[in-house]
């Protein structure tokens, strides 16, 4: 249920946004256009939105600037209380994509950047089953993440990384849970959404969906 790589961001949390803004060369094309990333996300939503993986609360940030009511939710206990601490005025619980305990009326939209990688394809159809219960017709949900054209082209990411040197990213890539374009598609119309998947830079897309 993605609490397997929960101690992972122990580690991370204190170098996390400096990772995200390209000071670490290994990570500089997953984050590439980090800030483009949050505010696409941010601007296609609105209202009360759910959050999933909260983190060090950047895209949280876009959420309360924007005026909306905003229920983080975050497996991690540092990252929570990194969350807790910088946006005091929101309600942040500890929960995951799959279990989390929050009212979950009059939802408008539910949201997470790099997170939803940590769910294997069967939990993912889990998952978007059960947003779209939570949601009303027209109900969003955003996400943006690591996700490839196939597995051939996830492959070839995977080679290329390697020759790079850059071996953190190479077993990220292997021990994760990221998935292709086709498997995504099929899920979210499965679940009853109507998705669109927006390119963001060589790893992350966007994917927009709306419940039927």
């Amino acid at each position: 249920m993605g609490r397997e790589f929960v101690n992972i961001f122990d580690e991370w949390a204190d170098s996390y946004d400096a990772s995200v803004s390209g000071k670490d060369p290994e990570y500089r094309d997953v984050f590439e256009g980090y800030e483009t990333i949050l505010n696409e996300v941010a601007k296609r939503v609105t209202g009360t939105i759910i959050e999933f993986g909260t983190g060090t609360g950047n895209l949280t940030a876009k959420l309360v600037e924007a005026g909306f009511s905003v229920i983080g939710i975050e497996p991690n206990k540092k990252m929570l209380e990194v969350t807790a601490k910088r946006f005091p005025t929101i309600k942040a619980v500890d929960g995951d994509l799959l279990e989390f305990s929050v009212d979950t009326e009059n939802i408008d939209a539910i949201v997470s950047t790099y997170v939803f990688h940590h769910l294997t394809d069967e939990e993912k159809r889990i998952a978007l089953k059960q947003y779209a219960s939570l949601l009303p017709k027209n109900g969003k949900v955003v996400f943006a993440d690591t996700v490839f054209l196939t597995e051939e082209a996830k492959q070839a990411q995977i080679l290329k990384e390697r020759n790079r040197g850059f071996l953190n990213v190479v077993e990220d890539l292997e021990r994760e849970y990221y998935t292709t374009i086709p498997v995504l598609k099929e899920l979210f119309t499965e679940a009853g959404f109507q998705v669109v998947f927006v390119k963001m830079n060589d790893y992350v897309w966007l994917m927009d969906a709306t419940k039927k």
